[in-house]
């Protein structure tokens, strides 16, 4: 059923998951027109009213080979901007991975909060509401906004990849540190409903001096089990490689590593290509393009798509978004 009143608008450069999200909510993506100019300025403009309309905009926010991460900022604050200039009712950015949440607090004197001056952004232009997927720190992402707030968690598509492929067998859900232990935590717990047995929990301790990452100590036990790292984003593969060889050092049977946004920077295909990971699984909150060569055959990508399609739904309609999170494993579109 076509939800009347609701637009989506897909900006990201992975048209077929923006055009999947649209499908997922019940509407067809709407069009839009990008003008580039000569001196590197660019203008964006919907191709259809949406005066009185109830408008979301898709928009990854990672950089790509085409557009760095501060291009897509600047182009989802301007078509935010343009559809509310042209009467949107209502205007929701759904940005599935969303940039600079890693950087929500000072380490340093005088560090910039990169975290609420994105919020600050959005909001100034319009945005009533963003939506987004397993942020660095929820607390920080919901504090830095006034406007309306939706933490997604790419947890129930895990449960429901790992629940059909763990096997018979124990399993442990490792954090790659103290800090992700409530995520790893939230795994375990929904992993056990899912197969209907205790699930394990563990974590490694971690230390960083100068961007050296160091600690490989491991808190609970991992022998003869299947070790499933858990992990809100994979960026140079360090921290998931480090991992993966202190549970094989520790006697783990199998070691998997999931995480959600995948960005793969550096030489993270090298770095994890170690052969103490058994599998990687990720969701495609980044697009495709960037998962290296080398590890293609080894990564299973889960899709997020009816996830977020579900939940604009639910947004449009009034329906309930803890519920949806609260499903261990909904369904594919």
């Amino acid at each position: 059923m076509t939800a009347v009143g609701m637009q989506v608008f897909g900006l990201t450069a992975e048209r077929e998951f923006s055009e999947a999200v649209a499908r997922a909510a019940g509407v067809e993506q709407s069009g839009h027109e990008e003008r580039a100019f000569e001196d590197g300025e660019h203008k964006t403009r919907p191709l259809v009213s949406v005066r009185g309309r109830d408008v979301y905009i898709v928009d990854s926010l990672y950089g790509d080979a085409d557009r760095s991460t501060n291009d897509k900022l600047c182009r989802l604050l301007f078509f935010i901007g343009a559809v509310r200039d042209a009467g949107a009712a209502r205007v929701t950015a759904v940005v599935p991975y969303l940039c600079y949440a890693r950087k929500d607090r000072r380490t340093k004197p005088r560090d910039p909060v990169t975290t609420r001056y994105v919020a600050a952004l959005l909001e100034a232009v319009g945005a009533d509401a963003v939506v987004t997927m397993d942020v660095h720190n929820q607390a920080a992402f919901e504090n830095a906004f006034r406007c309306t707030t939706v933490h997604l968690e790419a947890r129930p598509l895990l449960v429901r990849h790992f629940a059909e492929s763990v096997g018979a067998g124990s399993c442990t859900v490792v954090s790659p540190d103290a800090g992700g232990a409530k995520r790893a935590a939230a795994l375990r717990d929904s992993l056990e409903h899912a197969l209907g047995r205790d699930v394990a929990l563990a974590f490694l301790e971690k230390r960083r001096s100068e961007g050296v990452v160091t600690g490989d100590a491991v808190v609970g036990a991992v022998e003869g089990d299947t070790a499933i790292i858990v992990d809100d984003l994979i960026s140079s593969g360090t921290t998931l490689a480090r991992a993966a060889r202190a549970c094989r050092e520790h006697g783990a049977g199998r070691v998997f590593a999931a995480a959600t946004h995948a960005l793969f920077t550096a030489d993270a295909g090298d770095t994890l290509a170690d052969t103490a990971l058994d599998g990687l699984v990720i969701v495609n909150t980044v697009g495709s393009s960037r998962i290296p060569q080398s590890l293609r055959r080894r990564v299973v990508v889960l899709d997020a798509a009816p996830l977020l399609g579900e939940a604009i739904r639910r947004l449009h309609t009034g329906g309930s978004i803890v519920e949806l999170l609260s499903d261990p494993s909904p369904s594919p579109a």
